[in-house]
């Protein structure tokens, strides 16, 4: 795969038919949706820059969506019960969130997710932000969510039996293992900006 036919760029609306498609195809129906892909988009914004990106391969036509990293500013996400501030090692206002990592299977283990981490944490930087965090899915396929965040640099804060079960925010969710009743487990995980 040639990196120079890879086009990078931040999130925006015209992107939303492609990342939904895949973020559905990738994590299961229901995952993604216009209305909450808006307001993604909405957290990742911060003083006109955004963290959120998309990757393209645009050797084929109609250019591919490879890939996208969701991504909240700091201060732009509501803590919930699924994080452990007391444990983290940064000051909660000083932390964003990783919400989604997703390459498409035909481009999986070429460091793609990789590419559009460091684009975020770059960005995140220059919001301020000295780490973030993620709820890692540890029933991903090979659980390559786990290893690509460990690889990282990501910390383990603490695990959360069956995050995503009867979750409000995504209640149209099939999981792509569970079916409807999702009962994934998700690994609270940091990583520090250096």
């Amino acid at each position: 795969m040639n990196r120079d036919l890879l086009s990078l760029k931040p999130l925006s609306l015209t992107d939303f038919n492609d990342v939904i498609a895949l973020g559905n195809r990738v994590h299961g129906e229901g995952y993604l949706d216009n209305k909450s892909l808006k307001k993604m988009l909405e957290r990742s914004v911060y003083n006109d820059l955004n963290c959120s990106y998309v990757l393209y391969d645009t050797s084929v036509t109609p250019k591919k969506l490879v890939g996208f990293r969701l991504t909240y500013a700091p201060n732009s996400w509501p803590l919930d019960k699924w994080c452990t501030p007391s444990h983290w090692p940064v000051e909660a206002n000083l932390v964003a969130y990783f919400k989604c990592n997703t390459i498409h299977p035909d481009y999986q283990g070429k460091g793609l997710g990789g590419l559009l981490l460091k684009e975020s944490v770059a960005t995140l930087k220059q919001m301020g932000a000295k780490a973030g965090l993620s709820h890692i899915w540890m029933q991903s396929p090979g659980n390559a969510s786990y290893k690509y965040f460990t690889k990282a640099g990501g910390q383990l804060i603490k695990t959360h039996p069956r995050r995503w079960h009867n979750d409000a925010t995504i209640p149209d969710y099939i999981c792509i293992i569970c079916g409807k009743d999702c009962h994934c487990d998700a690994t609270e995980m940091m990583l520090e900006f250096t």
